[in-house]
């Protein structure tokens, strides 16, 4: 395990071969009850927009849509890819992958019934291409949103990924934050992520096999401690920080460094 220190030299070492991305909610923005109050800690922006152009790439990899994060993140240059890997936002050009497309109405289908099903509970739209279903502010509720989850994938035909006290209904399509990890580190030499989600590790496992199979010569894996982290995030990273506050410290130091 690396310590902060460590973490820095090693993404300061070589900076025009080196690919920084990071996860948002958890990491950048504190963990909060109502996924539009989501907001990144002002030095955590800071830090990005100082990175960008001093390192090989930027970029922020979410289950959000990239309009969510252009809006937050208002940085140039910064690469954004949304929906786990389901959309891109490269200099201002949002791409959609054209394997989703087919199940747009499915998705459209599916976010009316749950608006209509289930009072109280925040269904979150993410610009047509999935829908999640939260319930943080209704704890107690978890088994019902689960079950019209369940029946709603099979009536229309998606997949549900289950998350940190939610649940996205999605198109049925493999692409997560792993592939968007070995599309977007080729050609790099030192590749590096930070997160703090279940949704998370397939990035870290992607990191694992670029360096093992000698597509990048080293995977620097940063974890977001915080108390909902899955129980097999800190054997999956390199670092470990405290939170979106301890992350910032770690891109500021980087910031400093170079």
């Amino acid at each position: 395990m690396l310590d902060v220190a460590a973490t820095i030299d090693a993404l300061a070492e070589r900076p025009s071969e080196t690919v920084l991305l990071s996860d948002y909610d958890g990491s950048l923005s504190p963990i909060v009850d109502r996924p539009d109050e989501a907001v990144p800690v002002p030095a955590a922006l800071d830090a990005i927009a100082a990175l960008v152009g001093r390192l090989g790439r930027v970029g922020i990899v979410s289950g959000r849509p990239v309009e969510f994060l252009a809006a937050l993140v208002p940085v140039d240059g910064l690469l954004l890819v949304g929906l786990y890997g389901m959309e891109s936002m490269i200099a201002g050009e949002r791409i959609v992958d054209p394997r989703v497309v087919p199940f747009l109405d499915a998705v459209a289908h599916a976010s009316d019934d749950a608006d209509a099903r289930l009072p109280g509970i925040i269904v979150e739209r993410k610009a047509g291409v999935s829908v999640t279903l939260h319930w943080r502010v209704a704890p107690g509720r978890e088994p019902e949103v689960l079950g019209l989850a369940a029946e709603l994938a099979h009536r229309y035909g998606l997949s549900e990924l289950r998350t940190r006290y939610a649940v996205e209904l999605r198109p049925p399509v493999a692409i997560d934050k792993g592939t968007a990890m070995d599309a977007f580190v080729d050609g790099f030499s030192v590749a590096s992520y930070a997160g703090d989600d279940t949704g998370d590790l397939a990035a870290f496992d992607a990191l694992a096999r670029a360096q093992a199979d000698g597509r990048i010569a080293r995977a620097v894996r940063i974890g977001v401690r915080s108390p909902e982290m899955p129980a097999a995030l800190p054997a999956a990273v390199d670092c470990l920080v405290d939170g979106p506050t301890g992350l910032t410290d770690l891109l500021t130091g980087v910031v400093r460094a170079l």
